[in-house]
């Protein structure tokens, strides 16, 4: 989760870390860009990967979102910008997303809001459990925080997600405490705030958990 345009880590957590194989099926739980260098190259790999017949999911985040709206709206727009959107229009060479080649507006259009696994929910930042039905807050998928877990509804699975930063060490804690709620955002494009900087992968199998630390220098 949460790759925020640090291609070049993204692509050595999966190929020397992982060492990611056709019989894999990879999950990534949105923000791909935005603040980070390489953008572009993010979605680049992920779409080669798939045409070179890897398996993978990808789900949207709060920054495509807001990506998303501001093509609609100017004000979006200059709210997308200043959260990081400059540093993709810089990688993709454009001066709006309207211009995008049509494999990206593709891309960006067909993002998942979650996914239900037979052990596990995925989602971006989490799930609203004070709505009638939290699976369809949209929204809150993309931009909640600080949320309180029903277990019932999960039906015993786990809930894994990213959005909000946190050290390697807790995320390390959780899992091993098997806690139903899993946060892996590693905070990998703010290495310059201590203890984050990393990113994290979780083998939904073994629950075993990687961090690869910011390499984009």
């Amino acid at each position: 989760s949460d790759i925020h345009g640090c291609y070049q880590t993204f692509r050595y957590l999966l190929e020397h870390e992982w060492g990611l194989g056709y019989e894999d099926e990879l999950y990534i739980l949105g923000d791909y860009i935005d603040r980070g260098p390489a953008s572009r190259q993010v979605i680049d790999y992920i779409l080669s990967l798939r045409h070179k017949g890897y398996t993978v999911y990808t789900l949207i985040g709060n920054h495509e979102d807001m990506m998303l709206e501001g093509k609609k709206d100017e004000l979006q727009f200059r709210n997308w910008l200043i959260n990081g959107g400059n540093t993709t229009l810089a990688s993709f060479g454009v001066n709006h997303p309207d211009e995008f080649h049509e494999d990206y507006q593709q891309f960006f259009s067909e993002l998942d809001y979650y996914y239900e696994l037979d052990t596990a929910f995925l989602v971006h930042a989490g799930f609203d459990f004070n709505e009638p039905d939290p699976f369809n807050a949209y929204k809150a998928m993309l931009w909640i925080r600080d949320f309180q877990v029903d277990d019932d509804r999960l039906q015993d699975k786990f809930l894994i997600h990213g959005h909000t930063p946190i050290r390697p060490d807790i995320i390390q804690q959780t899992v091993a405490s098997k806690t139903i709620n899993i946060n892996i955002d590693g905070g990998c494009v703010y290495n310059y705030i201590h203890g984050l900087g990393y990113l994290c992968g979780l083998d939904l199998d073994s629950l075993e958990l990687v961090f690869v630390e910011n390499c984009e220098n």
